[in-house]
């Protein structure tokens, strides 16, 4: 019984990341495939040479994307965004949505943004336990004032889902500074602390707060 279960475990961990895998890709790529939705019925590959093209429409979408890219990135396209953004702004429900969302991808995804860039070690839940967090951004100016200190946003994921977690604002004398990519750490993250860092970085994530006290001194 005991070689069954360790049969099953083995087999386990060899399917369910594939399955994973393949569920999100699939996922990804139906939801791009149905860009095909945006030709008129009668320019369709399959009324056009009498059968269907699988993957045409992630051809499309990516093609749509980029002729969206290059249109922005001019300066009658940026006008017209702008004026389109100001339109948006004036719903109240959907000015909400959309500048939150717009914020969030053009920290994600702007090359000169310098959040979520900078992995640290900070004490949480509670003092003499330690969890990785990103910095997001400077802490919140009010907050600054009412303190009288220097606070850095910091977001603490959850595992092993890291899109939920916890902001807090932490004073930056506080914050251990981690040699870890973003990858790593969400990879750590992720995988309950099973997936290690190796090297350096390995070194950085478990001797952390041995570094911060012999630093200090």
């Amino acid at each position: 019984m005991a070689n069954l279960r360790k049969y099953l475990i083995a087999g386990l961990l060899v399917w369910l990341p594939l399955a994973a895998t393949v569920f999100v890709i699939r996922v990804l790529i139906t939801l791009m495939d149905r860009t095909i939705l945006l030709i008129p019925p009668e320019w369709r590959p399959e009324n056009v040479l009498g059968f269907s093209i699988p993957g045409f429409g992630v051809i499309v979408g990516i093609f749509i994307l980029l002729i969206t890219g290059m249109f922005a990135a001019n300066l009658f396209g940026r006008r017209l965004v702008s004026f389109w953004e100001s339109i948006l702004g004036r719903i109240p429900l959907v000015r909400s949505i959309y500048s939150s969302v717009k914020q969030v991808t053009e920290t994600l995804f702007s090359s000169n943004s310098k959040s979520f860039r900078k992995v640290v070690l900070i004490e949480f839940p509670r003092q003499g336990t330690w969890s990785v967090g990103f910095v997001s951004n400077r802490g919140m100016q009010k907050a600054i004032d009412a303190t009288g200190q220097e606070l850095v946003s910091v977001f603490v994921s959850t595992t092993p889902n890291p899109t939920t977690g916890f902001l807090m604002m932490v004073p930056a004398s506080e914050l251990i500074e981690l040699d870890l990519t973003i990858e790593e750490a969400f990879k750590y993250i992720i995988s309950m602390g099973v997936v290690v860092p190796e090297g350096p970085a390995k070194e950085a994530l478990i001797n952390g707060k041995l570094a911060q006290k012999q630093t200090g001194s």
